[in-house]
């Protein structure tokens, strides 16, 4: 009797560690079979408490806000882009012609943009030209449908202007870049960074006052002479209408 009861207690199922290694082997097989979306069950649980709380939907805010912010910003740009362009092409009259831009030459050498308007129109050689924020260049030449216009930036451009703050007069000349040089033919003239340039009254070319530029640099005196270069105010490569003034000299 006692060797049967032995016998019975030495069975696989009465051993721990095979309890234990069955087990292992249903779970393999229930994960087989459910092809891996107990693992994924799981995670859900184990991440939950690590989910992104108040403090990540408070950068996710700001973030959005700021994008907003910018968004506002660009079309309110835009929007006085377009409200000057309308004003532009609504403004013609007996003493402007008002323009489209059909071509243009900014980043060449000799620098000039071409008009829709042409002598029929009114157009004559030596007119002033202006677009958003001031003087772009007077007309060189014209056809019967279109005008040429050489621009500040060119080296063919010369032009009287006079700095605002120091009531001085002096020579705006191109220099094929974006910056054309001022010469102040006075090596004492106090001008300074930031100083307001507009055309010149003594001018024999330009109407008066006409917005132009704002003094970006100041060179060394040389020659009893100054120089500067100027930031145009008029941005020619991206005005897309202008101002044919035909205001006499």
């Amino acid at each position: 009797m006692f060797d049967i009861r032995r016998i019975s207690t030495s069975r696989w199922w009465h051993k721990k560690k095979n309890w234990i290694l069955f087990v292992v082997f249903l779970f393999l097989v229930f994960v087989r079979i459910s092809k891996g979306s107990l693992y994924k069950d799981l995670y859900y649980f184990i991440s939950k408490p690590f989910w992104p709380g108040q403090f990540q939907k408070e950068v996710i805010r700001k973030s959005l806000d700021q994008e907003s912010l910018v968004k506002i910003k660009l079309l309110e740009k835009d929007n006085r882009r377009l409200r000057e362009i309308l004003y532009l092409r609504e403004s013609t009259n007996g003493e402007k012609i008002s323009a489209a831009v059909i071509s243009r030459k900014t980043g060449s050498w000799w620098r000039q943009i071409i008009l829709n308007k042409g002598s029929k129109d009114g157009v004559e050689i030596g007119s002033s030209v202006i677009g958003p924020g001031g003087l772009l260049g007077r007309v060189n030449s014209t056809s019967l449908f279109t005008s040429s216009v050489t621009l500040l930036t060119s080296p063919e451009s010369k032009v009287g202007v006079l700095v605002d703050r120091i009531q001085i007069h002096g020579l705006l000349v191109g220099s094929g870049d974006d910056y054309p040089n001022l010469i102040l033919y006075s090596e004492d003239a106090d001008i300074k960074v930031g100083d307001f340039v507009s055309s010149s009254p003594a001018s024999t070319l330009l109407p008066p006052n006409i917005p132009i530029g704002i003094v970006q640099s100041v060179g060394k005196p040389f020659k009893a002479k100054k120089t500067a270069k100027i930031l145009l105010l008029a941005k020619p490569h991206v005005i897309d209408w202008v101002q044919i003034l035909k205001e006499k000299i």
